[in-house]
């Protein structure tokens, strides 16, 4: 005969996780139950007549008639607690119709018992089908005898079925991680209704479920369980076969989660399947092939990871926020004081701590897979700008001390992306994602769990102010680029990374535990570790996103050089002129500031004021008297003396300086040019000349002193001798 495969429990809570009962929607589940019966007898063609069980669906058939009666009984019995008195149903006929209903579908699970034993029998059902069947009656017996206020035997009941739920649950004796999930829903939904009916009775320790199971369940479970020792012996004999001749086995057995070095329980069957497949997507990163930087096959496994990830914390966000509103996988009774949420908060803070869990390790591997993205981008145009600088040598070759000092050196990441060979199209790509980078650190920032851990919040914003600080340098370069030239736009974002940088170097001072073991002191390169770079085994962190004291350093010095050849570029640009803006905002026509660009610095002028040039000593030194520039300073030397001799007997040294040029038109504008370059060259008065002062009493000699800013003293002596000069 054909072994059949029917498995009670895991049917009940696939059926009623999906079909409404998460939110308590036990109508919703009654019309799933009746469709169901009704497609199963159509393909059975069976009517109410008795058939030997030949297939599951028979079995299922009795499943859904008693879960069916059951939920119909919840139904009524949430009913009656809300209606009001003068209602016509009453709520004493709706307790006594719902009574009938329960009664109903204890009768489907004893006569479901009854055939599970028969087939259990003549070997054609396995120990732990025809223990979950024994579970289920022995629950729903517990519940009735509970709606009874009968409390002393569904306390027996219900300590019974805990028991076995326990061996079920037990990692020894569980074939599969999602069996023992599956177990542990259960048991927690009855320890609630347990607990209740302790504390009914007036037992002293009514909170502690685990000794009223030990002391009640093994007591009496031989009494309501036939050949029950040898039934659980059969079990754990089947279950070490099926762990021996399964080749598959470690992809069914969930490893243990860890965080701070405690256990993460996960007692949920929908969560292991989902942390099962992100289980195995690590092991897949965990390969050699996965760790080269920029090849298709690791950052084909972080996509994998990272999707398996999204569907668990999927599926831990649904479950969380149905058992936050009340619900829960497998309600309870809804009378006695111990409905569905009576089951006590440990269960929601369990899948809320899972949630959290796979959100931090969700954030973790997006970032390490943007932190890949990265180094295989700047790999890429490294290696591109290689060849087209190879090719360059192989046309014209280069000569001199500098060039075997040309090539650049290779880069490992985000961190090497400043470069100044890097196209501005890779600086681009690299800064949308260092704001990738930072939007999953500030969000990982919010999470609780990296909240409660002081050492792990210091790591966290020490990685969000180190980002901060690159993506400023990158911006930087962007706007300093040829097309852009926004040179103080530039300079002011490195400004803002010096800043980043020391909020970096006060949270990694802070996060480090080179201060305990005793690294570090002294050593301006020691590696201070934290909770990211080197986390402790069993703390629950990977490696994600290394960061030392000398990596900081590294870029605070790469910052000062940046900054140095941004203010060369700006100088040779435009003297380090700012950009003219127009009275609306935009940027002057190009004429404009390309006339800007001519402008020579103002200290210029001030420098040639105020140094004097000795030219007879530098033409001494130079090996002998120039023609043209002897000439020239002969000129300038006796035009100045005779500046001075005019400006004292009152005359205008101007108009003689232009009468004795020649009429010749080009001659004339040079020589106007050169009186220019003469008055705006002329020595600084010295202010021991106090006698010229008496002899320029008359309006018109001071005015003449104003004018040619000679030794006469007055205003043009107080102002420094600088005074209308340009």
């Amino acid at each position: 005969m054909q072994r059949l495969s029917f498995r009670a429990l895991l049917l009940a809570n696939e059926q009623r996780s999906a079909y409404g009962l998460r939110y308590h929607d036990y109508a919703r589940y009654r019309k799933h139950c009746a469709n169901r019966t009704h497609r199963l007898r159509s393909s059975l063609r069976k009517t109410h007549k008795k058939n030997e069980p030949t297939q599951d669906g028979h079995l299922q058939l009795l499943l859904f008639e008693s879960e069916r009666a059951w939920s119909y009984a919840q139904d009524l019995l949430t009913l009656s607690l809300n209606q009001p008195p003068d209602a016509s149903p009453s709520a004493s006929s709706l307790r006594h119709h719902a009574t009938g209903r329960f009664r109903r579908a204890i009768h489907w699970a004893t006569q479901l018992l009854s055939t599970c034993q028969s087939l259990y029998t003549s070997s054609r059902l396995s120990a732990l089908s025809l223990l979950e069947a024994t579970i289920y009656t022995l629950i729903l017996n517990g519940r009735f005898l509970r709606f009874r206020d009968d409390f002393d035997s569904a306390l027996v009941q219900l300590s019974v079925a805990r028991s076995l739920l326990d061996e079920l649950a037990d990692p020894l004796n569980a074939p599969t991680s999602r069996d023992q999930a599956l177990a542990s829903v259960f048991a927690d939904e009855i320890g609630a209704e347990i607990r209740y009916c302790a504390h009914e009775l007036g037992m002293e320790r009514a909170w502690d479920v685990d000794s009223i199971v030990k002391d009640v369940g093994k007591k009496e479970r031989a009494k309501l369980v036939d050949g029950v020792e040898e039934i659980l012996k059969k079990y754990k004999e089947q279950v070490t076969e099926s762990k021996g001749g399964h080749h598959q086995k470690e992809q069914r057995i969930l490893e243990p989660l860890m965080w701070e070095g405690e256990p993460i329980p996960v007692r949920n069957p929908e969560l292991v399947d989902v942390l099962l497949k992100v289980q195995q997507a690590e092991k897949k990163l965990d390969g050699g092939e996965a760790h080269k930087t920029g090849s298709k096959k690791s950052i084909a496994a972080y996509d994998a990871i990272l999707s398996a990830l999204s569907d668990a914390e999927d599926v831990a966000r649904r479950l969380a926020e149905s058992q936050g509103s009340g619900g829960s996988g497998i309600p309870a009774s809804n009378v006695g004081g111990a409905g569905p949420g009576a089951s006590g908060g440990g269960t929601t803070r369990d899948v809320q701590f899972v949630h959290t869990y796979i959100v931090y390790q969700l954030l973790s591997r997006r970032i390490q897979r943007d932190l890949l993205l990265g180094s295989a981008l700047i790999s890429q145009a490294q290696v591109e700008s290689e060849s087209r600088s190879a090719s360059t040598k192989s046309k014209t070759p280069s000569t001199g001390p500098g060039a075997a000092t040309s090539q650049s050196k290779p880069t490992s990441g985000l961190k090497d992306a400043n470069s100044k060979d890097v196209h501005p199209r890779i600086l681009t790509a690299t800064l949308k994602l260092l704001d990738t980078i930072l939007q999953s650190l500030n969000q990982m920032r919010t999470l609780s769990i990296v909240d409660d851990n002081p050492d792990l919040a210091e790591a966290v914003d020490a990685r969000v102010s180190w980002t901060r600080g690159r993506r400023c340098l990158n911006l930087a370069h962007c706007y300093a680029s040829p097309p852009i030239r926004k040179y103080a736009e530039a300079l002011t974002l490195i400004q803002h990374a010096n800043l980043h940088l020391r909020e970096t170097t006060s949270h990694l001072s802070l996060a480090s535990q080179a201060s305990s073991s005793g690294q570090g002191d002294g050593d301006d390169n020691a590696d201070l570790t934290d909770l990211i770079s080197s986390p402790p085994p069993n703390s629950g962190t990977i490696p994600f996103y290394a960061l030392s004291q000398l990596e900081v350093r590294l870029l605070e010095r790469e910052l000062g050089r940046v900054g140095l050849r941004v203010k060369r570029d700006w100088f040779a640009w435009n003297g380090g002129v700012g950009q003219v803006t127009a009275a609306d905002g935009s940027e002057e026509s190009s004429k404009k500031q390309k006339t800007n660009k001519k402008k020579p610095p103002l200290f210029f002028n001030i420098a040639l004021n105020y140094v004097e040039l000795d030219m007879e000593r530098l033409e001494d030194r130079g090996g002998g008297k120039a023609t043209m520039g002897a000439g020239t300073t002969a000129n300038t030397t006796k035009s100045s003396a005779n500046t001075n001799t005019n400006t004292k007997t009152n005359t205008k040294p101007v108009e003689q300086t232009t009468t004795t040029m020649n009429t010749n038109p080009m001659k004339k504008s040079a020589a106007l040019d050169h009186e220019d370059d003469m008055q705006s060259r002329s020595g600084t008065p010295e202010p021991s000349s106090a006698s010229a002062l008496g002899s320029g009493s008359s309006n018109q000699g001071a005015a003449a002193t104003l004018r040619t800013g000679g030794a006469g003293g007055g205003l043009s002596s107080l102002l420094g001798g600088w005074w209308g000069r340009s």
